[in-house]
Formats: structure tokens, sequence, C-alpha cells
């Protein structure tokens, strides 16, 4: 075996040992994750009138308004809240 295949081998599987890494966490496990975890507007319904929240992340929401004990809600992500209306 040459020099030139020796290294091409290494490299080879110092690549597949970076490919396969290891164990995966999720977002709510890892600090640093939870920051770059999709924050959006979360909309609450209760007693027929509509309240947003902006800023959460989807679990944030969903306990939020489990706790607040919304009739529905839903969760747009990436967006702010939504007055309703086009200002002036």
């Amino acid at each position: 075996m040459t020099a030139r295949t020796r290294m091409i081998a290494l490299g080879l599987a110092v690549l597949a040992v970076a490919a396969i890494g290891g164990p995966a966490t999720s977002p709510a496990a890892d600090p640093a994750g939870a920051e770059r975890a999709l924050r959006g507007a979360c909309y609450c319904r209760a007693a027929g009138a509509l309240h947003c929240t902006a800023g959460l992340t989807e679990p944030e929401c969903r306990r939020q308004c489990d706790e607040a004990l919304c009739d529905d809600w839903f969760w747009k992500d990436r967006l702010p809240c939504w007055n309703w209306g086009y200002g002036g």
C-alpha cells in the first residue's frame, strides 16, 4: 500500500466516523438547540375571544394554552401576532 492510498483510506475513515457522529439530541434536551427552535405566534380562543402571544415555540404554546384552558388554539411558525387590521 502506498502512502497516497493510506492517506485516502485514512481520510475516508475519518469522514465515516464524522458522518456517524454521536447520539442525536432534541432541541428540548440541548439548551443551545432551544435557541434555534422555531418561534411564532400562539393563538388561543377562549370564551369567544381570540388572544395572541408572540415569540413562543410550539411546545410552549401548547403548554400555555392548556394552562389557560383555551377552547381552541393554533400556532403559526415564524410569524408575529396579527392584529386583524391594517392600521390607520
